[in-house]
């Protein structure tokens, strides 16, 4: 008699699943790296690795309907005359027009003004529509300055030099050409519908030095009115905080890995850089060890996405959080009701990630004058306002449930994670233990 084993389920391989035989295909077919917008996709250790621990016995919780719990910030006030004063804790990122539409710009000042927050320029300039519906302004100065000009440096209520970004930290940015239109080329002095590449690094200066002597340059520019921002992708949070404060800076931006972006290479985007969470303690530390933490803002950015992750950030020693994609979905993006049309570009809604080609359905990231008419700026600007407002509301059950009045009251001592690298990155305890790993260690 003949025996025989029974047939096995096929295996698929874990280094090799469908996802990275269909990339090596593409690249085999094409010859060229894949573009795309928005940030990591891989899973990495987040905010939902953390918990907070609520008051009982040993803590004192306060009631929401009557006990107020601030989440007012000012950012700024190390030397400009004017810092930003801002209601909630929540910035709105800098998201530039060209990857986005007029309409979406200024849907993003509304909903940041009905909230009482700021927004940011961006790469390519101020639109007019973006200035005069936003209470507060933030005027992004890139490497590209493009659209830079003294009078719209004047007329922002504070300057972010930016240096780096979380989806690209050490690389430039990318617009195709299908989306330099007229407006877009008069303001970026561009030929238009030319591919355009912004550069990695500032043209005219190498290091911290020529920070400090750029930074003092905008503020004379601004006479000293105006904070000035430094932005960082999540690289070296520790040395680069450091260095910022010492140039001057009045606020510190880190940006994580899981920030997006308008379009950059994918291999770009999930292989460098350093998870949001893996970088808010060390730029804390740097900032305390320089005697300037509280004094020097920070702000951090990246895969923000609900309250509980504001509270987990204020929690760990940052003054302010900022958002991007999540404003984005908030506005209309990657909505379920454009699904169809989402599937003729071959994704689907909540995966739509080709924002260069600008074909957005949802008329957010794209210059198309169709499609940007599906952009109701008040209305969007009204959804986001919203959503700022649940984000709020959130953040302050958490921190009434731990006892703090304030937002700025939560500390890491309110907080316990679920993973050994969450612990070890967020320099709070493993729960059910005392135990902080690497907690001897230096950064």
């Amino acid at each position: 008699m003949t025996y025989r084993n029974p047939p096995t389920t096929p295996r698929k391989s874990a280094t090799f699943d469908d996802y990275t035989l269909s990339e090596i295909r593409r690249a085999a077919a094409t010859g060229i790296y894949d573009i795309r917008g928005a940030g990591a996709k891989r899973k990495l250790p987040h905010f939902d690795d953390l918990l907070f621990l609520g008051a009982s016995i040993s803590r004192y919780p306060l009631e929401g309907y009557r006990e107020r719990c601030d989440t007012s910030v000012v950012l700024g006030s190390r030397h400009a005359k004017k810092p930003i004063e801002l209601k909630i804790p929540i910035t709105i990122a800098g998201m530039s027009f060209g990857s986005l539409s007029g309409p979406a710009k200024e849907a993003l000042g509304r909903g940041a003004t009905l909230s009482g927050t700021s927004t940011t320029t961006g790469d390519g300039g101020m639109t007019e529509e973006e200035r005069g519906h936003s209470k507060q302004l933030v005027y992004q100065y890139l490497p590209s300055r493009y659209g830079m000009n003294l009078r719209d440096l004047r007329r922002a209520d504070a300057i972010e030099v930016v240096v780096g970004q979380g989806a690209k930290p050490g690389g430039g940015g990318m617009l195709l050409g299908q989306k330099i239109s007229d407006r877009v080329a008069e303001m970026r002095t561009l030929p238009k519908g030319i591919d355009q590449r912004s550069a990695s690094r500032h043209p005219d200066w190498t290091g911290p030095d020529d920070l400090e002597i750029k930074i003092l340059e905008l503020r004379e520019i601004t006479d000293w009115e105006k904070p000035i921002y430094v932005k960082v992708g999540g690289a070296r949070p520790y040395y680069d905080t450091a260095l910022a404060v010492k140039a001057g800076a009045d606020v510190v931006v880190v940006d994580g890995m899981q920030g997006g972006t308008a379009a950059t290479q994918e291999v770009f985007i999930e292989n460098v850089g350093q998870p949001t969470l893996a970088c808010i303690r060390p730029a804390v530390q740097a900032l305390q060890d320089l005697g300037m933490h509280r004094k020097v803002q920070l702000i951090v950015s990246g895969g923000i996405r609900n309250g509980a992750d504001v509270a987990k950030a204020l929690a760990l020693g940052v003054d302010a959080v900022s958002i991007g994609t999540a404003a984005l979905v908030a506005l209309g993006d990657n909505d379920p009701r454009w699904e169809a049309e989402y599937n003729e570009l071959g994704t689907t809604a909540g995966a739509y990630d080709d924002w260069h080609e600008g074909k957005d359905p949802a008329g957010i990231t794209t210059q198309d004058p169709d499609l940007m008419k599906r952009v109701d700026p008040i209305a969007a600007g009204r959804r986001l306002a919203n959503y700022l407002k649940v984000m709020t509301l959130e953040a302050q059950t958490i921190a009434r449930a731990c006892g703090k009045n304030s937002l700025h009251n939560l500390e890491p001592e309110d907080l316990v994670a679920l993973t050994i690298e969450a612990a070890a990155m967020a320099g709070v305890p493993l729960a059910g233990t005392n135990w902080i790993p690497g907690k001897n260690n230096t950064f």
